[in-house]
C-alpha cells in the first residue's frame, strides 16, 4: 500500500487508535466531565447533494428533497415511500451523520476525510438490517450489509477506494469491544454516533441542542425499541452472528439480550423516543 496516495486520506483510511478511551485520553477538548460543546443545530450539517450521495438515498429510501429535509416537520420519513430501510432506521441513519460530523468537527478539526464517503458509509451502516437481508443470509447483519454497500456504490459509479472505505467502515461498526489496534477516521466517527444514538454513550460530546434539533428533522419513532427488536430478531436467526459479542460468553438463543437491555435503557435519548 502506497501510504503517499492521496486517497488515504480523502477516503477516510487515516489510522486512529479505535479503543475510544485512547482516542480520548487528555485530549484537549473531549477529555474530563465538561468537554467542549460547539453550539450547533442540525442546520450545521446539510446533507450532501452530490449524485451519487442522491442515488443511495434513493436506494434506501425514496423521500423528500433534500432542500426540504429540514422543514418538513418528521416529513423526511413519514410522507415517504419504503424502500430498503424502514422509517426509523433510515432516520437513525441520518442522525449518525449528524452526530458523527459534529464530533469530527469540535474535537478532531484535523480529520480530512471526504463529508460524501462518510455520508455513504451511515446511510448504509444498517442495510443489513432491512427486511430483504437479515433474514435471508446466514452472515451477520454488519458483513452483509458490508457486502450490499460496496456493490451498490461500484454499481452507481463510485470509485473502489470510496466502496471500500465504506465497506470497511460498516463491517467494523460494532466491533465496541475491541481495545487494541487502529481504525479508520470513518470507521471511527460512524462507531462514535452509533454508540451515542443507541445507547446514549459520550453524548456530552455535543451541545444538547444539536440532539433536540437532530430528532426534530429526523425523529426517533421508537428507535430504541425498534432496533432492540432488531436485535433480538438477529440473535434469534442466527445466534452465531457479531452482535452475539454484546452478550454474555457462551451466549446461547432464548437468554435475553444484554445489548437490547442497554438499547432499551438509553436515557439519553428516551424523552425523544
Amino acid at each position: 500500500m502506497d501510504h503517499s496516495d492521496p486517497n488515504v486520506a480523502f477516503y477516510g483510511f487515516t489510522a486512529v487508535p479505535r479503543d475510544p478511551d485512547v482516542l480520548f485520553k487528555d485530549h484537549p477538548t473531549a477529555s474530563g466531565d465538561h468537554p467542549k460543546q460547539d453550539p450547533f443545530t442540525v442546520q450545521d450539517f446539510p446533507l450532501p447533494d452530490s449524485p451519487l450521495a442522491n442515488e443511495v438515498r434513493a436506494f434506501v429510501k425514496v423521500c423528500t428533497p433534500l432542500s426540504l429535509s429540514f422543514t418538513v416537520g418528521g416529513g423526511d420519513g413519514e410522507h415517504s415511500q419504503q424502500k430498503e430501510l424502514d422509517t426509523p432506521t433510515f432516520n437513525h441513519s441520518h442522525r449518525v451523520y449528524v452526530y458523527g460530523a459534529a464530533i469530527a468537527k469540535t474535537h478532531f478539526p484535523d480529520w480530512t476525510y471526504d463529508n460524501e464517503t462518510y455520508f455513504l458509509a451511515c446511510l448504509l451502516h444498517d442495510i443489513g438490517t432491512a427486511d430483504k437481508f437479515l433474514a435471508t443470509t446466514k452472515m451477520s447483519f454488519e458483513f452483509k450489509g458490508a457486502i450490499v454497500a460496496r456493490d451498490l456504490i461500484l454499481q452507481l459509479g463510485g470509485v473502489e477506494d470510496q466502496a471500500d472505505s465504506v465497506c470497511d467502515a460498516i463491517v467494523r461498526h460494532q466491533d465496541i469491544f475491541v481495545k487494541g489496534g487502529n481504525i479508520t477516521q470513518i470507521g471511527q466517527a460512524l462507531q462514535l454516533a452509533t454508540i451515542l444514538d443507541n445507547v446514549g454513550i459520550r453524548a456530552n460530546l455535543i451541545h444538547p441542542n444539536l440532539i433536540k434539533t437532530t430528532v426534530e428533522a429526523f425523529p426517533r419513532h421508537g428507535w430504541s425499541a425498534h432496533f432492540a427488536r432488531v436485535i433480538d430478531k438477529e440473535l434469534s436467526l442466527k445466534p452465531w452472528c457479531h452482535t452475539s459479542t454484546f452478550e454474555i460468553p457462551n451466549w446461547t438463543r432464548g437468554t435475553p439480550s444484554n445489548f437490547a437491555t442497554q438499547v432499551l435503557g438509553n436515557d439519553v435519548m428516551r424523552p425523544f423516543d
